[in-house]
């Protein structure tokens, strides 16, 4: 049971993790308020500032604007990331459209990141570093990272995993494979999302 909710608090807080399960989205704060009985949006918002406050929830701008911080809400040793799909041009990284579903992340491998995201890898570029065709990356999303470090990166309209390589100039995004080219970050069409902190994988699934 989560600690330091009321029962009005952990109603919502299920009712958010259930719609997120079935749906791949988390509801809107109407939906949210239908869900739970209450008419006005006004109340169904302060449960959701309580929520947010209490660190399980985040706001976000957007009609969509409910981010699940905790998997479970029994369950405190996971944090929840999204996983993006197709990155629309023009939008926020982690805006409501550009999200798939939500993955589950182990607590260790969040920590001291409080902005995540997920992306599933297509091919084989970084086999050399045991990333494979179908697993999911969980991405710190910032700016920049350092030399060696690997990262998700914008190519164009395309996500794709490569490792930083600031040795020579101008600095390359470096594949593990050797069938695959360096590409320069100098590119005008190069974006760095944020820095890979591990992976999840379904055996099985690819």
């Amino acid at each position: 049971m989560s600690k330091g909710l009321t029962s009005r608090q952990r109603e919502a807080l299920e009712a958010i993790r259930e719609y997120i399960a079935r749906k791949g989205y988390p509801p809107s704060i109407r939906e949210l308020g239908k869900i739970l009985g209450i008419s006005s949006l006004r109340g169904a918002t302060l449960h959701l500032d309580a929520l947010s406050k209490k660190g399980f929830i985040k706001r976000e701008s957007t009609s969509r604007s409910i981010r699940l911080l905790v998997a479970q809400d029994d369950d405190l040793n996971h944090v929840s990331a999204p996983l993006l799909g197709s990155i629309a041009a023009g939008l926020p990284l982690l805006a409501v459209e550009n999200i798939e579903s939500y993955v589950p992340v182990p607590l260790e491998m969040a920590a001291n990141a409080k902005e995540l995201f997920a992306l599933k890898v297509k091919g084989d570029s970084m086999i050399g570093d045991g990333i494979l065709d179908g697993d999911t990356i969980i991405v710190h999303s910032q700016p920049s990272a350092d030399n060696g470090e690997i990262v998700a990166v914008l190519i164009g309209d395309e996500a794709t995993v490569k490792r930083l390589d600031f040795s020579t100039r101008p600095a390359r995004l470096l594949a593990s494979n050797a069938n695959y080219a360096p590409i320069e970050l100098a590119r005008d069409d190069v974006r760095i999302l944020g820095k890979v902190m591990g992976l999840v994988r379904s055996y099985g699934a690819n």
